[in-house]
């Protein structure tokens, strides 16, 4: 009896450990400086949100959206896979992004998973609906204060458009000298990012590498298979800083182990 009492008591820290580290949201910020910044964007704050995948966090994803609204952003990124291919519920993904959009500009650009689902026509018109700047291969600008930045999108390059003709297309007007803003969903082609005067790049897809190992890092991400080199954190490259979320939610894999879901909120600072 005592045994099975035992077994079960295991079975349970188990799950309860599996919660843990799939439902508990946290918060990560970096700072990053640059000369380049305008001055009347010093301290602006940006939350990026990650790889969803239809995951929940709360009723209406209420815990999510407190999160983001406490990070009190300027601007909110969401870097792919709002959705997963595997289970698609747009619904879910909706209550989040209508939560955001009352708290700051929000700017979005594809996933895979929106390209593999083939419903890209429907995520892109719910989202634009409620009033989000959707970037497909193009470039806006961000005015404060009579200065402005560019903020500029890519679709994920599986819509079948290579990455650097996706750029050529977004960047077509604008100047070597302004300030830049990328979301990409992928982070491997960081190089290509920086080769094409990109300030500061914000990607997700590898989801922290799944299963993070102490002094290790990540196990396997898509696009770099096991023991990856960017799955999270930040990187220079070149001039550039790729920040890279854990993202969200998961897909193939439904748990993560030591890689609790993040949002992650980037603060700008002129030099």
């Amino acid at each position: 009896m005592k045994k099975i009492l035992r077994i079960i008591i295991g079975l349970v820290l188990v799950v309860i450990f599996c919660i843990i580290n799939n439902k508990w949201l946290v918060t990560t910020t970096y700072k990053i400086e640059s000369k380049k910044l305008p001055k009347s964007f010093d301290g602006m704050r940006i939350v990026q949100v990650s790889d969803l995948h239809d995951a929940t966090f709360g009723n209406k994803q209420d815990r999510l959206i407190k999160k983001v609204q406490n990070a009190k952003p300027d601007a909110i990124f969401l870097t792919g896979d709002v959705i997963d291919r595997n289970r698609y519920d747009l619904e879910g993904s909706i209550h989040a992004v209508a939560g955001f959009v009352e708290i700051a500009p929000v700017y979005y650009v594809t996933g895979n998973h929106e390209i593999a689902v083939n419903k890209v026509s429907e995520i892109k018109g719910a989202l634009t609906e409620l009033g989000v700047n959707v970037l497909s291969n193009g470039t806006l600008p961000f005015e404060k204060d009579g200065e402005i930045i560019q903020i500029v999108g890519i679709e994920d390059p599986l819509a079948g458009t290579d990455t650097q003709a996706m750029l050529d297309t977004a960047l077509l007007q604008q100047s070597k000298g302004s300030f830049k803003l990328l979301l990409a969903h992928r982070p491997e082609y960081m190089k290509i990012y920086a080769e094409n005067n990109i300030d500061i790049a914000f990607s997700g897809h590898a989801h922290g590498g799944q299963f993070r190992l102490p002094g290790v890092g990540g196990l396997i991400a898509p696009g770099q298979g096991f023991f990856p080199k960017y799955t999270a954190g930040t990187v220079e490259v070149d001039h550039m800083t790729q920040v890279i979320s854990r993202g969200l939610g998961n897909s193939l894999m439904p748990v993560r182990l030591l890689n609790l879901p993040e949002i992650v909120v980037v603060e700008l600072h002129s030099i």
